[in-house]
């Protein structure tokens, strides 16, 4: 559903403005309805569900037992701070104050369509992300079956 790279500015409010390319199908696939959460896997960058998107993988993480360590963390990074947004009649929705703090944006930031969300990186760690190399012990034998 969502896929590509585009350069967003935060205003002085703290908003970006969702690209123009997205604004239909997230109207009519989620209703305007998105959740902005923290990116359990890389510090630099929040995820961006439409709602129904979201609440399955929210309903997922719940499931999660409450007692080990590792499901707490998602539990709290996930759900616990979640927060719904919907865009303004310019197409604009609020980045979470929290959640620009936490990450280090500022100014400007990236975001990308990661199929079924996004992801909305600050652009410092996103060019630090685009600059790592992937050596062959990281790969595994499913990506080295991949025809790039």
């Amino acid at each position: 559903m969502f896929q590509g790279e585009t350069a967003i500015t935060i205003d002085d409010k703290g908003r970006m403005a969702v690209p123009t390319a997205y604004r239909d199908v997230i109207a009519r696939e989620c209703e305007g309805r998105l959740v902005f959460t923290y990116n359990p896997f890389e510090p630099g960058s929040l995820y961006l569900y439409p709602q129904p998107v979201w609440e399955r993988v929210r309903d997922q993480v719940n499931a999660l037992p409450k007692t080990k360590r590792t499901s707490r963390i998602f539990q709290l990074k996930l759900v616990g701070a979640a927060t719904f947004v919907e865009p303004d009649s310019n197409g604009r929705i609020s980045v979470p104050a929290s959640h620009r703090a936490a990450i280090g944006i500022e100014k400007r930031a990236v975001l990308l369509g990661m199929g079924d969300k996004f992801e909305l990186w600050s652009e410092q760690a996103h060019h630090a992300q685009i600059r790592q190399t992937i050596s062959d012990d990281d790969l595994s034998d499913g990506l080295l079956d991949l025809q790039l």
